[in-house]
């Protein structure tokens, strides 16, 4: 997919105002930008531009429509949605403003603002866009990466569009493996932050006292073995994002710590008397309840409610199955690269043991068992003999559906069928060999058979 970039051709603003001398001001501070601007004068200019061209960002002088019955801005958007308008009012005429902003403009001044505000207005949209246009070209490997195009995802990846661009501190929740450092490094990919670092941090992995120290440094001699100084992951993600995954295993003295640094941006390292400041975006992440941790005064309830400004949970892999095949296509082209494979796809019998299973590891295990089937695979097709054991033995036939519907729970009876099949299946229909394989006689897998009016596929070739 070729990346889309915002170049002078495909960036177009359009400075809309009746006052001549502030279009042409307005065109000499952003001239050294590289966009294309043009200006008009009257109502008849701006709907005739707009009805030829696509405009990237507007300024907009709503005294244009004072003498008509057009809606302006509901205009605009009709032919040109992406639109980011600047609407310029008479103060005595705000609410046309703020009505404007409900439908869609992306910022309002009044009419008497210094060029320079105006110009600012302008570079934020200009930055607004070039973040959507960011997000058009990253958001396919996202969702291949997370789980393929479904409608629950499409969601996160709408909310984190709009997120994203500010500095909101953000919560996400999900069940381990959901892909939540995936959607964190989206959020930093996708906001003005994205050349400044990335930092991530697993909270549950250290212990409290190296924790405190890895997040906020420490000075030579602040406790045994600290021989020098040492800079934290605060100051190292500074400018930038710090994603905290689980957070809800932080223990309650380092939650106090944290809780400073997003109220008054500063920091203090293990040992030190003087404090920085730090300019960071927090991302935290956790499996856990919360609020039920809140109410076991397990968390702090001030700090959730500084964490939980924006909440995006991540559904489970069994919450979105329909993603699957995408999922496997992905993991398929980066392990064919990694292990210099060949392998194409995934055989009918293999694909159905990856639907069935309830993956309680989520996108992670999925990844795992791709990674484990390439290696194993002489062919160019996975079979379900390159699958993991366990997937093979029917541990876990998609025992999510079980929670939602008690027919969904098989009987025994029903489990040796479906093994026979499989196993039978897997072999090409060779009975000598699935006798062997299910450890019964071939007198008794042909009982069974016939039991259960099992057909076996393919052609049996194994003779006794």
């Amino acid at each position: 997919m070729r990346n889309k970039q915002i170049t002078k051709e495909s960036v177009h603003l359009l400075v809309a105002c009746e006052d001549i001398a502030l279009g042409k001001t307005l065109e000499r501070f952003l001239n050294h930008t590289a966009i294309t601007i043009d200006r008009c004068h009257d109502l008849a200019g701006l709907l005739r531009h707009v009805s030829r061209h696509a405009i990237t960002i507007l300024v907009l002088d709503l005294a244009l429509g004072k003498d008509s019955n057009i809606n302006l801005v509901s205009f605009v958007k009709e032919r040109n949605p992406s639109t980011r308008m600047i609407l310029l009012f008479e103060m005595e005429h705000i609410e046309e403003a703020i009505e404007g902003i409900r439908q869609g403009a992306f910022f309002y001044l009044p009419r008497s603002s210094a060029p320079s505000d105006i110009a600012l207005a302008v570079s934020k949209a200009l930055e607004n866009r070039q973040a959507e246009l960011h997000l058009d070209t990253y958001e396919q490997s996202v969702f291949e990466e997370l789980v393929g195009h479904t409608d629950a995802m499409r969601r996160i990846i709408d909310l984190i569009r709009k997120v994203a661009p500010t500095n909101s501190t953000v919560l996400l929740l999900g069940e381990s493996g959901t892909g939540k450092e995936v959607v964190a490094q989206t959020l930093h990919r996708l906001s003005a932050r994205r050349d400044k670092p990335f930092v991530a941090l697993n909270c549950a992995a250290l212990p409290h006292a190296l924790l405190e120290s890895e997040l906020f440094g420490h000075v030579r001699g602040a406790f045994t073995g600290a021989d020098a100084d040492k800079t934290g992951l605060f100051e190292a993600a500074d400018g930038g994002t710090l994603f905290l995954d689980e957070i809800g295993d932080m223990e309650l003295i380092t939650q106090a710590k944290l809780l400073r640094v997003l109220q008054n941006g500063e920091i203090r390292a293990v040992g030190d008397t003087v404090s920085r400041k730090v300019n960071v975006r927090i991302i935290a992440a956790t499996n856990r309840d919360l609020m039920q941790a809140v109410e076991s005064m397990a968390f702090r309830e001030d700090l959730y409610y500084r964490l939980n400004v924006i909440q995006i949970r991540i559904p489970p892999l069994r919450e979105r199955m329909d993603a699957l095949p995408a999922l496997v296509s992905h993991f398929l082209a980066r392990f064919n690269q990694e292990y210099q494979k060949t392998v194409r796809g995934v055989d009918p019998v293999a694909a159905r043991y990856l639907q069935e299973y309830a993956y309680p590891g989520n996108v992670r295990e999925l990844e795992s068992i791709i990674a484990h089937a390439v290696i194993m695979t002489d062919g160019e097709f996975i079979g379900s003999v390159d699958l993991p054991e366990y997937m093979r033995r029917g541990i876990t036939t998609r025992p999510a559906l079980a929670y939602q519907r008690e027919e969904a729970i098989l009987s025994l009876r029903e489990m040796e069928e479906q093994h026979i099949r499989r196993t039978l299946e897997a072999l090409k229909g060779n009975q000598s060999h699935a006798a062997k394989r299910l450890g019964i006689s071939r007198s008794t897998l042909w009982r069974k058979m016939n039991e259960y009016h099992i057909e076996a596929p393919g052609e049996d070739t194994g003779r006794e």
